[in-house]
């Protein structure tokens, strides 16, 4: 090549340009910055894009790494000879170095960040239009394997946040979309250039990096979840300030383009990404206000799991989770119907329903319980959904679980009874409960005996048992009907929230309360003792005694003697105080002595058996029993009365107790056959 093809440099300034000694390219650097001035100070422009071009085309692209290093050397000489005015030449000096960023050669790459380092340091704000090019090789280089490069490459990116900072004309909106893919980069290095980088844009007064945010908070929440300690505290520090910025200016925030990546990371694996994550909903959940709302399901989907963490490592993750629950529901009022989509919401309530945490299941049912009280009519065509599992729900072995399912089951119950299907889904509901109990063999007395007391408070009792009566009257389980009918004797008998259901039963001076007692005798007779307790809640005590004589053709077992037992402590107790009272009256108490005794030969000389005897002695001074041949109870004022048949009860009560005899006698010949033992009742 003749010289002339590298004009205006001299053939001694290219050998030296060329040479592989540092001082040598040094010299030839000084001669392009002398040769540069000189053209710069005539204006002579055509010279300094020649010169230009010749660096450029000729030397930074070279295949001899010497020659390269030369082009670069010179271009950065011909910046600082140029001054002020380089912002004229910015592109044609910018170019070629960042061609060579990428360079095979190490020492290429470095002497690439030293050349740019002094265009930049001469042309400062002038750069900027090519700030994406720079930006993205310097992202490159910051991972580069060899550490001198990295130094370089540290010390460019210093400059070029000056710069960015103290001009107001860097634009930030051209800049995104190159951040926005460069943020999901998995290299450590990378990922502490941008976060350093978006750190130093957050902190410039002029630029509203909140506007972009949704753009890159998916990326960051990514970064968040780095393995590097560092690069996580670098991540969540700089979470922690675009948040303060959202507290503190609201109202340019844009909350539905964020709220989705702020669910999706909420159920991350990553402890610190998931508590991050909820903190920021918590916020915008008292920020953005009902604009939150159709969200509802995914935040329930991510905040519901972590109500169930116990241990003390998630203290703050489980307690900013119940912040975010109560923050969102208070948001839902009357009004809230158009903001939420219902059917998303209760499947995501149904799903949870199941869940193994108590803690759980609470929130999910405190919210059915919420959406019951205050969107109704929205929620109830949802109900049949959430049934079943509200039902299965009573089984569980925690209280407040069964509390809570039993007051959603009663709140939904009292929202259809104002509709057409209203009796209806009552019917269902009694019918369903009593299958619960009765398939659910882990399923205690104790527990049937507290959900049916929650459900008396909550819904009409005497509806309940009306109910519960027409049921069982027909239950083919005579077993099951037995105890069950204990269960709601012993209720009604002694329970406080019965109280004015057992006073209208006692008192049986209306049509309706004299139907509720037939109903309720006729299922009663499934338990003998608790039939004759009804006669004398009711104080029909001919009745209780013409029952009596029928006992002693009854299989007499240790269940059914226990039954007896506890009958006598409850006439002993302030239930019966006027039955007690009534005995002092011998002209009237025939039919009550009469009962009485036939307990007492019915039981064994046990501690009940003595206690009734003491209280029998008390009265036997008024009227000896010898004198009770006739045993006939005193009119009964009561005028509905007489529309009752009791000889016709009488008779019920004999078709069921040999109905029992037949299939207690059915079940063990089942039981022998396949060599199994029902529950044995054992004769005395």
């Amino acid at each position: 090549m003749s010289e002339k093809d590298y004009a205006p440099l001299s053939a001694a300034c290219v050998r030296a340009l060329s040479d592989k000694l540092y001082e040598k390219r040094k010299a030839a650097a000084l001669e392009i910055e002398k040769m540069t001035k000189e053209f710069s100070t005539v204006n002579n422009t055509i010279q300094i894009k020649k010169l230009l071009r010749v660096l450029s085309q000729e030397f930074a692209v070279s295949q001899n790494p010497h020659t390269r290093k030369g082009g670069l050397i010179g271009l950065a000489a011909m910046a600082i000879a140029l001054g002020k005015d380089t912002n004229l030449y910015m592109e044609e000096l910018v170019r070629p170095i960042l061609a060579c960023f990428l360079d095979t050669d190490s020492r290429v790459r470095y002497y690439a960040c030293e050349s740019l380092y002094n265009v930049a340091k001469v042309g400062r704000g002038a750069l900027l239009p090519q700030f994406n090019e720079v930006f993205d090789v310097l992202a490159k280089l910051v991972a580069d394997p060899d550490q001198n490069v990295k130094s370089g490459a540290e010390l460019l990116d210093r400059l070029l946040k000056d710069i960015v900072t103290e001009s107001a004309c860097f634009d930030v909106t051209a800049f995104m979309p190159l951040l926005r893919e460069r943020i999901y980069t998995r290299n450590t290095f990378t990922r502490q250039f941008l976060i350093s980088w978006l750190s130093v844009l957050h902190s410039v007064p002029h630029l509203d990096l909140l506007t972009f945010l949704p753009d890159i908070l998916d990326g960051l929440f990514t970064i968040l979840e780095d393995p590097t300690m560092e690069i996580k505290k670098m991540c969540e520090s700089l979470l922690g300030e675009f948040l303060r910025s959202i507290i503190e200016n609201p109202k340019h925030v844009d909350f539905p383009s964020m709220i989705n990546i702020l669910i999706h990371h909420s159920q991350s694996s990553d402890e610190l990404s998931r508590y991050t994550a909820v903190t920021w909903i918590s916020e915008f959940a008292i920020l953005s206000g009902p604009a939150i709302l159709p969200y509802t399901s995914g935040i329930l989907t991510a905040i519901l799991p972590c109500m169930a963490y116990d241990d003390d490592s998630k203290k703050d993750l489980r307690e900013t989770t119940r912040i975010v629950n109560s923050n969102l529901m208070r948001l839902v009022d009357s009004d809230s119907e158009k903001n939420m989509e219902l059917g998303s919401v209760v499947l995501v309530l149904d799903q949870h329903l199941t869940h193994n945490s108590v803690h759980t299941k609470v929130a999910v049912l405190k919210w059915i319980e919420h959406l019951l009280g205050h969107l109704p009519n929205s929620i109830l065509p949802h109900t049949e959904k959430l049934f079943p599992v509200l039902l299965n729900n009573l089984s569980d072995p925690a209280d407040q679980v069964v509390i809570l399912t039993v007051q959603a089951l009663a709140h939904i119950a009292n929202a259809k009874a104002n509709d057409a299907m209203g009796d209806t889904y009552f019917l269902k509901f009694m019918k369903s409960l009593l299958a619960l109990f009765s398939s659910d063999r882990g399923m205690q007395e104790e527990r049937w005996a507290f959900i049916i007391r929650q459900l008396c408070v909550l819904l009409s009792a005497e509806d309940i048992y009306r109910t519960f009566a027409e049921i069982l009257i027909e239950e083919k389980n005579c077993r099951f009907a037995s105890v069950m009918v204990e269960t709601l004797s012993t209720l009604l008998l002694t329970s406080s929230e019965l109280f004015p259901l057992r006073r209208k039963l006692k008192d049986l001076n209306t049509d309706e309360s004299c139907n509720l007692f037939v109903m309720l005798y006729k299922c009663w007779c499934h338990n003998p003792v608790a039939t004759v307790a009804l006669c004398l809640l009711t104080q029909n005590y001919l009745q209780a005694s013409n029952l009596i004589r029928h006992f002693g053709n009854l299989e007499v077992t240790v269940d059914f003697l226990t039954e007896i037992d506890q009958l006598v402590q409850l006439i002993e107790s302030p239930i019966f105080a006027y039955l007690r009272i009534e005995l002092l009256e011998p002209d009237k108490n025939g039919p009550i002595v009469h009962t009485l005794y036939g307990l007492l030969m019915l039981l064994p000389q046990s501690e009940a058996f003595h206690t009734l005897r003491r209280r029998l002695e008390c009265v036997a001074h008024l009227r000896p029993l010898a004198d009770n041949r006739n045993i006939v109870q005193a009119e009964d004022k009561r005028p509905q009365i007489k529309a009752i048949d009791f000889q016709k009860l009488t008779e019920h009560f004999v078709q069921v107790q040999e109905k029992h005899c037949q299939y207690e006698l059915e079940t063990r010949i089942a039981g022998m056959s396949n060599n199994k033992f029902p529950w044995e009742l054992i004769p005395v």
